[in-house]
């Protein structure tokens, strides 16, 4: 099916090696709950089923990484997003692969 684009991914590794250079944002579209355990620093949270009301506080010209618990939500949201224009990365593994800091 030619209609599925290929998506972008990045491994939490990647992810946080990247972590405040400006190259991208972080969203999380993980449900309150699960974030009040941890996000990566500075990460946006806007839980999945808000994404579709809210996507408009996000810049077209930025780059996002969208992540959630285990990369299922954020790959649903990453190709969601990339279909309206924005550019998105999905993280590989969600939260659960995340080594990496936490706030």
């Amino acid at each position: 099916d030619k209609e599925e684009i290929q998506m972008r991914q990045m491994t939490p590794t990647e992810v946080q090696n990247g972590l405040g250079s400006n190259e991208f944002e972080v969203v999380d579209v993980r449900e309150v709950n699960e974030v009040a355990q941890g996000k990566i620093p500075g990460a946006i949270h806007i839980p999945l089923g808000l994404l579709e009301f809210r996507m408009n506080e996000l810049d077209k010209n930025k780059t996002y990484v969208m992540v959630c618990r285990s990369g299922g939500r954020s790959s649903r949201a990453t190709q969601f997003l990339d279909y309206y224009g924005y550019n998105v990365i999905n993280m590989q593994g969600g939260m659960m692969a995340w080594q990496g800091p936490t706030e």
